[in-house]
Order: structure tokens, then sequence, then C-alpha cells
């Protein structure tokens, strides 16, 4: 696994990896700042996973200009995946996949309105031609997963450390159900 201090996410996507330089695989975008603590859980993974990105806030309906010039640009940028998270109307990731031509993961966001609902119909009924991969509502983390298992298609050994973290998680479960065997239900938590 990647250390966190080892990537360092610059302005103009080259990113510093174990003292090499790339150019950032998967673009992170957001409308607004609330959405960080979902995307955060996206950028986590990726570190973890030693994946670069870059991450950026862009609002397709206060700055359409800037978005335009995202989208258009995140192909020449060397991204090969967008993970695009947005609230409500949600039009950032459908907006996403109708410019950039390669897969985009959108994170539906929950809102105190509706619940996420609005975000997640918004993100999931796109028109044909237009596919948006959509996890579930504030799923962050599930999206930076996609993200790698779909760079993991043409990397080996990205591919291994997706195969590293999925047992990590299953011994993670059989160390919970041993200690269950072990203390009963009662006591499980005490």
């Amino acid at each position: 696994m990647i250390a966190k201090s080892n990537m360092r996410v610059l302005n103009d996507v080259i990113v510093k990896m174990n003292g090499g330089y790339s150019m950032a695989q998967v673009g992170i975008v957001m409308g607004s700042d609330s959405d960080m603590p979902i995307m955060s859980k996206a950028a986590d993974i990726l570190e973890e996973l030693g994946i670069s990105y870059e991450m950026t806030i862009i609002s397709a309906h206060r700055e359409p200009d800037v978005f335009f010039e995202y989208a258009k640009g995140a192909e020449a940028k060397g991204f090969k995946v967008i993970i695009a998270g947005a609230g409500m109307a949600a039009h950032l990731p459908g907006m996403c996949a109708a410019i950039f031509p390669m897969p985009v993961i959108g994170i539906p966001m929950h809102t105190t309105s509706l619940g996420g609902r609005d975000s997640l119909y918004s993100i999931v009924q796109m028109p044909s031609g237009i596919p948006v991969a959509t996890v579930a509502i504030n799923g962050g983390a599930n999206a930076g997963l996609l993200a790698a298992k779909i760079l993991a298609t043409s990397d080996a050994a990205l591919l291994d450390r997706l195969k590293a973290y999925s047992q990590s998680l299953k011994e993670s479960v059989q160390k919970k159900d041993a200690h269950l065997q072990e203390v009963g239900y009662k006591n499980y938590n005490k």
C-alpha cells in the first residue's frame, strides 16, 4: 500500500508517487465543498491502492464554462476515469459522461429534502448512449474501488493490489466472527 505522504495532488495534474512523476489517472470532481467528506473516501481508496488522481470542485450550474473546460480537457490530462459526485439535480456526473469519452462513476449525495433519492435518480436515469456507473448514495469508497477495478483491467500490478485489499476485507470479517464465537454476542462490544 502507498502511504498518503508519498502522493501529492498538484494543480497541474502531475502527481508525485514513490519518487516518480505521472499523470493523474482519475479525476475526482464535486459540485460543492459540502461533498468533500464523501469524495475524500474515494480519494482515500485511490491513495491506498497507489492510483494517482486530481480532485476539483466545479459547479456545473454556477460555472458552466469552467465545467465544460474541465470535461473537454479530461482526456488530454490523462484521466482514464472520472468520479463525479453531486446532490439534488445532480447534473455533474451525467454532463461529464456526455463529454468525457471514458468511464464516469456517479456518486449521488444524500440531501436533506429527499434523502439523496433525487440525486440517485438524476444520475442513474441517463438517456441511452450516455452511461454513468452509479454507486450508492454517499458511496465514495465504492466509487474509488470501482475506478480501481476499471483501471485494473489493463494493470496487473493494480489487480494484485485489489486482490490483496479484498483479502484484507475477508480477514477482517473472519477476525470479527472469531471474536464473536469466543465471547458470544452479549460480550461482543464490551
